[in-house]
């Protein structure tokens, strides 16, 4: 789990738009981040396996 402090302050508009970084939505880490579902892949697997995310299923061959 990620600092509060840390997260406050990613939410926070940059004084250069270059120095914003994105930040899971959950759990507020900030590597391994999925763009399309705003989470971290730690979170995506989780989500995923149990459901929760629509139309991502787990893949078998």
């Amino acid at each position: 789990m990620a600092k509060k402090s840390l997260i406050i302050k990613a939410n926070k508009t940059p004084k250069f738009t270059t120095r914003g970084y994105n930040r899971c939505k959950v759990c507020g880490r900030p590597r391994g981040y999925l763009r399309k579902f705003q989470l971290c892949r730690l979170c995506f697997r989780k989500f995923a396996s149990e459901g929760l995310i629509p139309g991502v299923t787990k893949s078998s061959w």
